[in-house]
C-alpha cells in the first residue's frame, strides 16, 4: 500500500490511503491520529497515541506490503496491544 501526502492545517504530516478511507495525521505536539471518513465524508479520529510510544513511521511501515483493508478498523490490529 502507498500513501498520498496532502496538507491539513491541524497536522504537520497528513497522508491518506489510496481510496481515502483512512488517513494518518501527526500534530505539531507529536500526537498520531488514525482517521476514518464518516458517512458525510468528514475525517473522524478512530485512535490516537503519542508518537514517542509508537511512531507513525512504524505504523505505516507495517502497511508497506499489504493490501488496503475494506474496513479501516482492521488496522487497529496492527497497533501494539496497549494502543488498540
Amino acid at each position: 500500500m502507498y500513501f498520498v501526502l496532502t496538507k491539513r492545517p491541524e497536522y504537520v504530516l497528513f497522508c491518506m490511503s489510496p481510496s481515502e478511507r483512512f488517513a494518518v495525521g501527526v500534530s505539531e505536539h507529536r500526537v498520531v491520529h488514525l482517521l476514518v471518513r464518516d458517512p458525510g465524508g468528514a475525517w473522524q479520529v478512530l485512535r490516537e497515541w503519542n508518537a514517542e510510544e509508537y511512531s507513525h513511521t512504524a505504523f505505516m511501515a507495517q502497511l508497506r506490503n499489504r493490501e488496503e483493508p475494506d474496513d479501516p478498523e482492521q488496522l487497529l490490529a496492527l497497533l501494539p496491544p496497549n494502543l488498540r
